[in-house]
């Protein structure tokens, strides 16, 4: 069957194709894991370690100075399953092509995650072996969830001291719901790790200590102390397989034998089909367990076949679904799923092929602007590495140059192709500062800048200040603006002064009200008349603005209409405590009145943001702030203080478990009593506590902080 999808010449076949990501909290070891598959799969030949800043994938100066990853790096790679004595894999004899995305695990960088989940076919998601399940790694499970994709999880860092296999295994299961099966268990932890129970080969993987790069591993017979555990996990796989995959269901019922290549078979289905999560443990550090799992990549992963059709929409016809077959014999289609400026070749535009095939000097039609451009060049990408290509096919990931006219999300296709693709989805801006340049001279490069920035970065927004003129950029978190600022004086060159940071705050109101609004002037001439009524109530949570047209016999005409629902949405940019954006309002729009000679468009804007404002007024309205799920690692010495601390910022503590000698307390916590806390939860634990935060939700500001955030906003 794929022989007739594939064009004769891509230089892989589409089902020997793997589009996979990378993806954990912060520091389970990503980028660690994402370099030892670089060495091992022969794209690099000496391994870079991420504290030293000589990771292949952090190529950005800020990366490598901090040790985190920021942007998500696309690398590929070819892989051989070696064959082995009395070890069934299932594509042993074929070179297989594998697209890597490293992500990021800083929760201020979780659109880069969520872009990459949403042209990935696969993902391994990384825990660290001591930390087990942790707040970021919830976040990007949620992610890959929304976008189906199937995944393996590798039990990281298991030469840490107080590292647990089995407990991480029971976390995947519990707090994250997995139906999880391990396939790979470490031997041995802390520093008696030695290698891995292979659980579907029945076999020992051990790796020699002679050999530091993790290179040389053997593959044995059980010895007698693992066979009760390699027996019973085998057991358990069987029958979980069994219970999701109707293949290996019958023939478990009808007792009949079940091949290794068959079982094999049955996890893939049931991997692909998001019914079942392989699980691998081992430790890219001290490189054991890499190779096994590469394997695991290529047996259980999907390739571009094994996936549904990509669905896309007509963008006349929202209701007309369109398939977007995998086939290089299609018409072409692909998804911009991120924009980068380089310092060398201007704009790239990451796009992954989901139909036909592009060629270089190739013209794309964009149909959200129903325009064409022509790619100048293809290439593929090897982190920071550019390498030029004639082609790029269904399936593949790469970049193009040359466009200009396109945002993150959009789709482009052949000429005359008018479909499509669901966009990935981002989350609001949560914190914001004030940003001007230290010279006049700046000041045109500073727009420019920023503009560049916010065009390659969704959760990146700048906007103008009315009252103060001040230029206000947005982002998801303290970092997130550092590293902006950052960017802006090293890529960019424009020095720039700052403000403090500022809280995203939200308005809501908690009544239902009416409003009316009229725009009355008569000054000599034609005049500007405009009179609308309408109804406004609380929404449920996370549904924003929805708008319901209840004009009846014509008292305000069908021309005005648009207008009306411009005004509407435009009253909501500003709420009336403090001027914030309100969020979660239902609004019916009842009628008015209307003038033969002066009524116009501007007059039933500006009468729909009179009515809102008016309603406002009588809806008590509310002050929302962001809330934070914060989660923090500390020793139990220290465990009361650190209460204590998020007591008096208001955090509301959540539950509190102990994981060996460490205390892990969650709690919800006000983002605008989180500012310095790295320092301040350092101080209290001598350096030995650590946290994170995620974005939860938006919960009411207490009265009398109202007072104090209205004065601070000028209002």
């Amino acid at each position: 069957m794929s022989s007739n999808l594939n064009s004769p010449d891509r230089p892989y076949p589409l089902e020997r194709t793997r589009n996979i990501g990378i993806a954990a909290h912060i520091d389970a070891g990503k980028t660690t894991l994402t370099e030892r598959i670089l060495f091992y799969t022969g794209v690099i030949h000496k391994i870079g370690e991420v504290h030293d800043g000589a990771a292949t994938t952090d190529w950005m100066e800020q990366e490598r100075e901090r040790g985190i990853t920021i942007t998500s790096a696309a690398v590929t790679t070819k892989w051989f399953q070696r064959e082995e004595e009395g070890v069934t894999k299932l594509f042993p004899k074929e070179e297989q092509r594998i697209n890597i995305i490293d992500t990021p695990g800083h929760v201020d960088f979780t659109a880069e995650v969520e872009r990459s989940l949403r042209v990935l076919d696969g993902a391994i998601v990384v825990f660290c072996g001591v930390a087990g399940v942790q707040p970021q790694t919830e976040t990007v499970w949620r992610q890959a969830t929304k976008y189906h994709v199937p995944r393996i999880v590798f039990v990281n860092k298991m030469d840490r001291t107080g590292a647990n296999f089995g407990n991480v295994f029971a976390e995947v299961k519990e707090k994250l719901g997995a139906n999880a099966v391990r396939i790979l268990i470490p031997i041995g932890a802390e520093d008696q790790l030695s290698g891995q129970i292979d659980v579907v080969n029945q076999k020992e993987i051990h790796f020699s200590d002679s050999d530091k790069f993790g290179s040389t591993y053997e593959v044995r017979e059980l010895s007698a102390e693992l066979k009760d555990i390699a027996a019973e996990a085998y057991t358990e796989l069987v029958s979980a397989v069994a219970d999701v995959d109707d293949q290996i269901g019958e023939k478990f019922l009808m007792e009949e034998p079940i091949s290794k290549a068959e079982l094999k078979q049955g996890i893939r289905r049931a991997t692909i089909a998001n019914k079942l999560v392989p699980v691998a443990g081992g430790s890219a550090f001290k490189n054991k367990g890499v190779q096994y799992l590469i394997d695991a990549v290529v047996d259980y992963l999907p390739s571009p076949l094994d996936i549904p059709p990509a669905i896309g929409m007509d963008p006349d016809n929202e209701e007309h679904k369109i398939e977007v077959h995998t086939s290089d014999n299609e018409k072409f289609c692909s998804l911009a799923f991120k924009l980068w400026a380089d310092k060398f070749v201007g704009k790239l535009v990451f796009f992954r092929v989901y139909s036909g095939v592009i060629k270089k000097g190739d013209t794309v039609y964009n149909p959200r602007t129903r325009r064409s451009e022509r790619v100048g060049r293809l290439i593929q990408i090897q982190a920071d590495e550019h390498k030029d290509i004639e082609a790029c096919y269904a399936g593949d990931i790469a970049a193009m140059v040359g466009i200009k006219n396109v945002t993150t999300g959009d789709t482009l296709a052949k000429e005359g192709y008018d479909v499509v693709l669901e966009p990935p989805t981002f989350p609001d801006p949560v914190i914001s500062m004030a940003v001007e340049p230290k010279t006049k001279a700046d000041q045109e490069k500073l727009a420019n800048a920023l503009a560049r920035l916010s065009e390659e970065d969704p959760t990146f927004q700048v906007k103008t200040d009315e009252e103060t003129g001040q230029t206000i950029i947005s982002g998801m978190g303290e970092l997130h603006l550092e590293i902006i600022v950052d960017r802006l004086k090293r890529e960019f060159k424009v020095e720039a002064n700052t403000g403090a940071p500022q809280i995203a705050y939200r308005e809501t109101i908690t009544a239902e009200a009416p409003g009316e609004g009229k725009l009355v002037k008569q000054s000599g001439g034609r005049g500007q008349y405009g009179h609308v009524r309408l109804t406004i109530r609380p929404n449920e949570k996370g549904k924003g603005l929805t708008i319901e047209n209840k004009i009846v016999g014509g008292e305000i005409p069908k021309d005005f209409h648009n207008a009306v629902f411009k005004g509407v949405r435009e009253a909501m940019t500003n709420g009336i405590i403090a001027g914030y954006p309100v969020i979660d309002v239902h609004v019916d729009v009842l009628g008015g009145s209307f003038h033969e000679v002066d009524s116009n468009e501007n007059a039933f804007t500006m009468a729909a943001i009179f009515a809102m404002k008016d309603a406002f007024k009588k809806a008590k309205s509310i002050l929302l702030e962001p809330i934070m799920a914060v989660e923090v690692s500390t020793p139990d010495d220290y465990q009361g203080d650190v209460m204590g601390d998020l007591n008096r910022r208001r955090g509301q503590i959540q539950n509190m478990e102990t994981k060996g000698k460490l205390a892990v307390i969650r709690a919800n916590v006000p983002l605008k009593e989180m500012f310095g806390y790295s320092t301040d939860v350092r101080t209290i634990s001598s350096g030995r506590a650590s946290y994170s935060m995620t974005p939860s939700h938006f919960e009411q500001v207490p009265n009398n902080i109202v007072a104090q955030i209205v004065t601070d906003r000028g209002h």
